[in-house]
């Protein structure tokens, strides 16, 4: 780790950043500046001042997506602001790039105050395909994604939010296939309720689970509890239908599944011990996760998952972004729904065939060619299904 880290920072002193711009046009001769530039350059003008949805087809913005933050949560480093945070956006357009042919723009907003980030946001999105929203902590997050799809006429994803929820979606899906579990049938225990984990939480109700349980510093999310803000006692009229109370070892008890998105070594030997049998464990936490893999298994885990690259079953959000906007775009969506995030999560559930699937692959890997191309037609054909495309 230590001499990825010195590499790493070698490598953006040598790049001096990590994406650039590419001239598609031309202007090395006088014709060729006439067509680009002055005067002809004023015809897509007007013929965009007459119909706005053209700026599709006469300008980048098909094929362009916003990489936005705020600074306030960056990966796992906290609030340390917006340039601090412009290596991780410009990895995100480079990912972006690479995996899905889009061209991204990181963009660093210099405000914490919620108002202000969306007026900012709402102000350039015409100037996009797609807006993805990266790294903003909790609640806000949920706040101004909410009151970003109300005024923006493209789609307004937040990645950290719906981006890991589809992906462990998938990943609890083929993992309960290998088990012989179904989603409406398990006891699903959610241990931390930031961004990701509210998400995932939704996301596995929207899937078809029913017993979904929250956890947050204060125990168990339950009906007539105190809630750390709106969105967990939102949280708490969909979840827990046997109202639940207690701490985390409380409520893992007969579990099927666990699923951390909280802080190193809060899943302990004896938590897993009292699951059901063969119990599912994502530990998410980056870079140390709940529990190590070797102990949750040690313990009776069949299924283990974690964010790192190093051990089997990967969560990663490379998986999902590039082909959800890819699809999206292609289909000129205004906004990615519930039907679009669940038709991602099915295709990266069939790529796993049952002849394939096992304890140590239940997730394709990034660098799966076929992911991306099965995430974005699938993402495509629901958004045209649901009408959330461009008339």
């Amino acid at each position: 780790m230590e001499d990825i880290k010195k590499r790493a920072l070698e490598a953006h002193y040598r790049w001096r950043g990590k994406i650039g711009t590419e001239a598609i046009a031309r202007a090395t001769t006088p014709e060729e500046l006439a067509v680009a530039y002055t005067p002809g350059v004023a015809e897509p003008c007007l013929a965009i001042k007459d119909d706005p949805s053209l700026s599709f087809e006469l300008t980048r913005r098909w094929n362009t997506v916003a990489v936005i933050t705020d600074g306030t949560a960056i990966l796992g480093l906290g609030d340390i602001g917006g340039v601090a945070g412009m290596p991780v956006m410009e990895g995100k357009c480079l990912l972006f790039k690479e995996f899905a042919g889009i061209d991204a723009i990181p963009l660093c907003v210099g405000t914490k105050d919620v108002d202000g980030f969306v007026e900012t946001v709402a102000n350039i999105a015409d100037s996009f395909g797609g807006i993805n929203l990266e790294d903003i902590a909790a609640p806000r997050c949920f706040e101004i994604e909410k009151k970003l799809k109300e005024r923006c006429s493209v789609p307004v994803f937040h990645d950290d939010q719906h981006g890991t929820a589809i992906i462990v979606g998938a990943a609890v899906i083929n993992a309960f296939r290998l088990t012989g579990r179904t989603l409406k049938d398990a006891k699903i225990v959610i241990n931390g309720a930031g961004s990701a984990g509210c998400a995932i939480g939704r996301h596995l109700l929207s899937l078809g689970a029913k017993n979904v349980i929250f956890v947050d510093r204060t125990g168990a999310i339950a009906r007539g509890g105190e809630f750390l803000n709106a969105e967990h006692e939102a949280l708490s009229l969909i979840s827990n239908p046997n109202a639940e109370r207690g701490t985390l070892s409380d409520v893992t008890k007969g579990a099927d599944a666990v699923i951390g998105v909280s802080r190193p070594g809060l899943f302990t030997a004896e938590m897993i011990r009292s699951m059901a049998k063969d119990p599912v464990v994502f530990a998410l936490a980056n870079p140390t996760p709940e529990i190590m893999p070797d102990e949750a298994k040690a313990a009776g885990a069949a299924v283990v998952g974690t964010g790192r690259s190093d051990f089997p079953n990967q969560i990663n959000n490379v998986l999902a972004f590039p082909g959800i906007f890819r699809g999206a775009l292609d289909a000129g969506a205004t906004d990615i729904n519930e039907q679009m995030k669940r038709a991602a999560t099915d295709a990266l559930v069939s790529l796993i065939g049952e002849d394939e699937l096992s304890p140590g692959y239940i997730i394709p890997s990034p660098f799966d060619k076929r992911v991306v191309k099965a995430v974005a037609e699938a993402v495509a054909a629901a958004a045209k299904e649901s009408g959330a495309v461009r008339k």
